[in-house]
């Protein structure tokens, strides 16, 4: 295999050297159960400790906020369903965005087949979420508020802070799915107005398969998986030690250079955009310009099936997406992109690029020169462009 030019870390990255020198001990020396009393049982049980206080003061949470889980979609649907189940005697009204992750999205559509209803807000062309149309959303029988904190697909990062105050306000629980965000921009559940906040190790270089949930003290939900009293008795099973130190490892090399790398990340993004708005014709930039993850980069070309798109770009060795990977099996355009407004044709010919460790200038070139060749190649098959450009003559 030749050189991989690999623009697809929002869908998963690859785990860093040092957290896979971490956890190796915990897979064949302290290999003890966390809740056994001996000593082999110890180490691992401060090890997964270690982790959990590490996590917490990256958020300005208290140590016995964090919760282990298998990665951000199981931290989502804990979320959401245990708190549902925990305040249904308040009410049974739900609020959250149409560009949500699936996690959220079918989450909240088990919970309309059980008697719960769901409010999914609009969003406006740049795919943000306008706190007031959540404070007209609340009623009295409301009792959560989910909104992501950045948006998988366009990378749009929401007005999380001014969301929950409002939540906050009116007496509402807010969480946040921040799988996109967290260690990569700086956040304070406290300062943010977050009552839970969900992430994902495998975002920012650490192994895939583990996650937490925070919840802030005095929230009563339910127990997620029911069996032995691991999590403070809401997540039954044997704690996944090597993961947890793993994920703990991956924490603290994301925020010990948090900002360097941020701002390299925003040089290759903001010139990947530069460069495919100036060279590359009738495409459009998806997402706001300003309110953006560091490392997203969002097109639409026009008369381009994304498909053919990414399957040329794989040949070439460059790795993209067109949407979130979840649903990478899908025929149907994102609806993401459908929520801002794009017409079908125009959502079925985006690629999402996702610069991050290891990307240099070098590669952001030869995928712009790629791209303007696929693209011009596919254009040249498109009967709609050949109409569209006899009717510009």
């Amino acid at each position: 295999m030749g050189h991989i030019i690999y623009l697809d870390h929002a869908a998963t990255t690859r785990t860093a050297p040092e957290v896979a020198e971490a956890m190796l001990p915990y897979f064949t020396e302290y290999y003890g159960n966390p809740s056994s009393i001996y000593s082999l049982g110890s180490a691992a049980k401060k090890a997964v400790m270690e982790a959990r206080e590490e996590i917490a003061a990256t958020l300005g949470a208290k140590t016995n906020e964090i919760y282990f889980t298998g990665g951000g979609s199981e931290a989502d649907n804990w979320a959401l369903i245990a708190t549902a189940e925990a305040y249904a005697g308040k009410g049974k009204h739900i609020i959250t965005s149409k560009i949500e992750h699936h996690a959220v999205l079918h989450t909240c559509a088990y919970l309309e087949k059980r008697g719960y209803e769901v409010t999914y807000l609009d969003v406006g062309e740049n795919g943000i979420v306008d706190p007031e149309d959540v404070r007209r959303a609340i009623r009295p029988d409301t009792i959560l508020v989910s909104v992501m904190f950045a948006n998988n697909e366009i990378g749009t990062i929401q007005p999380v802070r001014e969301i929950g105050a409002v939540a906050k306000e009116q007496g509402v629980l807010f969480h946040t799915d921040a799988v996109q965000a967290y260690a990569h921009m700086p956040i304070n559940v406290d300062e943010m107005n977050i009552d839970m906040l969900s992430a994902s190790g495998h975002k920012f270089n650490g192994p895939k398969g583990t996650g937490f949930l925070y919840i802030r003290t005095g929230i009563k939900t339910r127990s997620f998986l029911h069996g032995g009293q691991q999590e403070r008795g809401r997540r039954a099973g044997t704690e996944n030690v090597p993961g947890i130190v793993g994920l703990g490892k991956a924490v603290r090399l994301a925020f010990s250079n948090m900002e360097e790398h941020a701002g390299k990340e925003r040089k290759l993004r903001d010139y990947l955009i530069q460069r495919i708005e100036k060279e590359i014709p009738h495409c459009r930039l998806n997402g706001d310009r300003e309110r953006r993850l560091g490392n997203n980069v969002n097109f639409s070309f026009r008369f381009v099936e994304g498909e053919s798109l990414l399957i040329m770009l794989d040949m070439k060795g460059i790795c993209a997406s067109s949407g979130s990977a979840c649903t990478s099996g899908s025929l149907d355009p994102s609806h993401v992109l459908l929520a801002i407004g794009l017409p079908h044709e125009t959502a079925h010919g985006s690629l999402r690029l996702t610069v991050g460790f290891g990307n240099t200038m070098e590669e952001m070139d030869c995928v712009v020169e790629a791209l303007k060749e696929i693209v011009e190649k596919l254009r040249a098959m498109s009967p709609l462009y050949e109409d569209f450009i006899k009717k510009q003559k």
